[in-house]
């Protein structure tokens, strides 16, 4: 009897340090780089891999006034995103390979609506919703630092 419950509890053990470590190495640490719009610092998480990506700023429940996501993307493409799994409204800027602003779209939580790049984009920024509005931020204007930013993964 007692060797049984030693394996179950041996089983156990290492059933909890393989979850732990699995959810380690899911969580992935995205840098952070520091962007500007206007007179405007902006610290943005840098999500430039697949499952960074994809991930994006899901299951979040809040984000300081002043953070925000960049989207790294392979190339200049219409890219769209979504609000699965998303508890925070937010504003996208889709931005080309240069950091010029192409549109900016309000998206609300928890949704599957496409917001998308009214042109060829490199970049999307996603900040709290409204933020770009509040400080005059528009198409054409420019988010600096963009050189910063490293190469998307495939």
């Amino acid at each position: 009897m007692m060797r049984s419950v030693s394996k179950v509890v041996r089983r156990a053990v290492s059933l909890l340090v393989f979850v732990g470590l699995v959810g380690v190495v899911g969580a992935q640490q995205m840098p952070l780089v520091e962007l500007a719009a206007g007179m405007y610092r902006i610290e943005a998480e840098v999500a430039h891999t697949p499952q960074t990506r994809q991930i994006g700023l899901m299951h979040r429940q809040a984000m300081a006034e002043q953070r925000g996501m960049v989207f790294v993307f392979e190339r200049d493409a219409q890219h769209c995103m979504w609000m699965r799994n998303t508890y925070i409204p937010l504003s996208v800027a889709f931005l080309d390979a240069e950091g010029r602003i192409l549109n900016i779209e309000d998206m609300a939580p928890q949704t599957e609506d496409s917001h998308c790049a009214v042109a060829p984009a490199r970049f999307a920024l996603e900040m709290n919703q409204g933020w770009f509005a509040k400080r005059g931020m528009a198409p054409g204007m420019t988010i600096r630092g963009i050189e910063r930013l490293p190469a998307a993964e495939h």
